[in-house]
């Protein structure tokens, strides 16, 4: 008899090899904790508050050109999800001409993936416990717009109190991704995806995200796969078919749902909301009954606690209508000011054009209504945009112009006297990017 395919493919690297870099003045690399494609993972040390932190760095000279679209996709989507307790949470964004820093939680278990495999299988109350925290972010995941799309073991974490943790949302799809309400890219890794994503259809990121679930919670409690991706085609024609055997320990309960979440048809596959309300996944470890949680509704003071937090490259990435392409960029000699601020447009815009008056720049008002600071040679562009209500980021940024008149500009004239319409200030103000 063919032997069931392995849970050990995909795993990550791992490794020590510390640089004691610091970051900032706030962060200091200690060891290597893993590495990907195009990322390293450091263990971090926050020399402010003295907690430990991961921190993704991503060299921009080598990668920028292929995987920017992953990065901001993952910052988005992690922004969009920080308020989630078995979602991995993302702290800071910093970017430097050469490098990006994901400053991130730290899960000092490491992979759900590394345990699975040291026990061999979870016995069916552990498999029910970490999967409710599974299902409890995923279920926020897609009450927010965010389809996870690479759900497998290495990028489920655990906390140092053993709490689950979702992570790598490099390839997760957002709202404005879809279309005609829809998704049509192929991703994934092959023996957790669900058969429809590779026909390139359309497919629904929540069905998709729920097959995987099926997979995930078979592995959790047969220490298996259902499906051997040894040969694709082999393996799509079982998960079409339905092909795959449970071990005898596995109950009829756990193996009922685990049936209607590897529904190859979409249409008729077990939803993440159907899924919460059947009896075996409600029961806990303890023989109780788990009530569903609902993150989703923040406080309005709780949420502009979080904002203040944020810096201009976190701002930008909340926001799919704003390019991105700036950030990247190595090399500029722009100058920018940048800034949130809660206050009325009018009140922004008329701050902003007194303190420019009194700098010795001319106000000019364009065609759509924008704001101009011209001083010689120099022009500088006053923009808004709303990053949710009531919020909004301001930019004051130089186009083409003297690079003498940049340079003597009196930025921090400026930035004291707009300082009465700020809510924060981001850490990368007034730099050279």
């Amino acid at each position: 008899m063919k032997s069931p395919p392995s849970l050990a493919k995909n795993g990550g690297t791992r490794g020590d090899g510390g640089t004691g870099t610091i970051l900032q003045n706030k962060y200091q690399l200690g060891h290597l904790l893993g590495r990907g494609n195009f990322a390293k993972v450091y263990h971090g040390h926050n020399l402010i508050d003295t907690t430990n932190v991961a921190i993704k760095v991503i060299d921009k000279t080598t990668t920028i050109t292929t995987m920017e679209p992953l990065i901001i996709r993952e910052i988005s989507a992690m922004r969009r999800l920080n308020h989630h307790p078995n979602i991995l949470q993302i702290h800071e964004v910093m970017a430097t001409k050469t490098k990006i820093y994901l400053v991130m939680e730290l899960a000092p278990k490491g992979e759900l993936f590394m345990q699975l495999q040291r026990k061999g299988r979870f016995s069916e109350a552990t498999a029910r416990s970490y999967f409710h925290q599974f299902i409890s972010a995923l279920q926020f995941c897609h009450k927010n717009g965010v389809a996870h799309r690479d759900i497998k073991p290495q990028n489920i974490l655990l906390d140092g109190n053993g709490r689950l943790k979702i992570s790598d949302f490099g390839l997760s799809a957002l709202p404005e991704h879809l279309k005609n309400g829809m998704l049509h890219t192929t991703c994934g890794t092959p023996a957790y995806t669900a058969p429809e994503v590779v026909y390139r259809k359309g497919y629904d990121g929540a069905k998709a995200d729920a097959w995987s679930s099926g997979v995930i919670l078979f592995a959790f409690l047969a220490g298996t796969l259902p499906f051997d991706d040894s040969d694709l085609p082999s393996m799509y024609r079982a998960m079409h078919r339905r092909v795959f055997n449970f071990p005898d320990w596995i109950s009829k309960p756990a193996r009922k749902i685990i049936c209607l979440l590897l529904d190859p048809n979409p249409n008729t596959r077990l939803s993440i909301q159907e899924l919460v309300n059947l009896s075996w996944f409600k029961r806990s470890a303890q023989g109780g009954t788990i009530e569903n949680q609902d993150f989703s509704n923040q406080s309005r003071e709780k949420e502009l606690k979080f904002l203040r937090n944020l810096n201009a490259f976190d701002i930008i990435s909340m926001s799919s209508g704003l390019d991105l392409s700036g950030i990247f960029e190595v090399g500029s000699r722009k100058k920018e000011i940048r800034f949130t601020s809660n206050k009325k447009v009018k009140e922004i815009e008329e701050r902003v054009m007194a303190i420019g008056k009194e700098l010795g720049c001319r106000v000019k008002r364009g065609k759509g209504g924008g704001i101009n600071l011209i001083k010689g040679r120099m022009d500088l562009a006053v923009e808004l945009w709303e990053v949710v209500a009531n919020l909004w980021f301001v930019e004051l940024k130089v186009n083409d112009g003297g690079l003498v008149e940049v340079e003597e500009f009196q930025w921090n004239e400026m930035e004291k006297g707009l300082t009465e319409v700020v809510l924060s200030w981001p850490n990368v103000c007034k730099k050279a990017i």
